[in-house]
């Protein structure tokens, strides 16, 4: 599943495509300034995804020229859909803008390893019944949180990295090799 950047096809914008674009400038001005800071250097932002469950690749610019690319962030919904239910849900684009600008502070390079991303709540309240570490109202449950892993960048080294920005949550999970990043109050564990 790869997605590239060109051809979105702009001249036939419908009035939906217009305000998610729209809307999705209004995001971004939203993330506190450390995280607005190392977005802001970019002409454009991209990410690489690959999800550890389903084997699925993603790589696509999803933002230039102040607006979010609606058939980019269409694709990274799917592959960041709930990989038990198969469910899709719409992804804040905001967690792909902490996601990246996780990945400029940590200056790593090929695809951010996706552990979970979106859940429905048949699979959140399953994973809450069988495991401490889950809350039963998450975030993933809304699209704004995803759990990640950069190879080659230790949990502490991307924590840190997160931390720094100041955008939402940031739990860090060595014993599972995963770091999950939100978009929910600033809060750290």
């Amino acid at each position: 599943m790869k997605q590239g950047h060109g051809g979105h096809g702009r001249s036939g914008i419908g009035r939906r495509t217009f305000l998610a674009f729209g809307l999705g400038a209004a995001a971004t001005s939203l993330l506190p300034e450390p995280a607005h800071a190392a977005l802001h250097a970019m002409h454009e932002r991209s990410l690489a995804l690959y999800n550890i469950h389903t084997g699925e690749h993603w790589k696509a610019v999803y933002w230039e020229q102040g607006r979010y690319i609606p058939e980019s962030l269409h694709a990274a919904n799917r592959l960041l859909r709930d990989f038990r239910s198969g469910k899709v849900h719409r992804m804040d684009p905001r967690v792909l803008d902490l996601v990246a600008a996780v990945r400029h502070r940590l200056g790593a390079r090929g695809p951010v390893h996706i552990i979970s991303g979106y859940r429905s709540p048949e699979t959140n309240a399953w994973l809450a019944s069988v495991s401490e570490g889950v809350a039963t109202h998450s975030l993933h449950m809304e699209g704004k949180a995803i759990d990640i892993r950069f190879p080659g960048h230790s949990v502490a080294q991307i924590g840190r990295a997160a931390r720094s920005l100041r955008a939402g949550g940031v739990g860090t999970y060595p014993e599972s090799d995963f770091v999950h990043v939100d978009t929910g109050r600033v809060r750290y564990w």
